[in-house]
């Protein structure tokens, strides 16, 4: 769990707000931040079409925003059944810094992971080089 303040913002209104996410590194990647449901505002999450299947952490289910009548599509994801060896990542929602308007950790405003398929949070503390620009999916 990461002592650091998350905070998740779409259309003017905090989606999730949070000191108990669960940052979670992965080779070549930005960390993500997995927000507690109890953490995410409620009502501004609706079950997305589509799934994903991860190696480690199993079948990911993708998640909507909806805020004042606009909904966005395919803002976060969680693992609602993950393999054993995530367990703490249950019902967690992820959500990816380019389809929101603004996340920030510690007051600090996030930079997307490029390529739009990975979901990592970028801060001036975390140093790359990162999967997602062209060319780089397969390391």
């Amino acid at each position: 769990m990461s002592p650091k303040r998350v905070v998740v913002e779409l259309g003017g209104r905090v989606l999730a707000d949070t000191v108990r996410a669960v940052r979670v590194c992965e080779t070549s990647h930005p960390p993500v931040y997995y927000v507690p449901r109890e953490d995410v505002a409620d009502g501004v999450l609706e079950r997305s079409t589509g799934s994903s299947w991860c190696e480690w952490k199993g079948a990911a289910t993708y998640w909507d925003a909806v805020v004042d009548g606009r909904r966005v599509p395919a803002v976060g994801w969680s693992y609602e059944d993950p393999t054993p060896g995530f367990a703490h990542l249950r019902g967690a929602v992820a959500f990816y810094p380019d389809r929101i308007d603004r996340a920030t950790v510690d007051g600090e405003q996030v930079r997307p992971q490029t390529g739009g398929f990975y979901g990592g949070w970028i801060t001036d503390e975390i140093v790359g080089p990162f999967k997602g620009d062209p060319g780089t999916r397969g390391w």
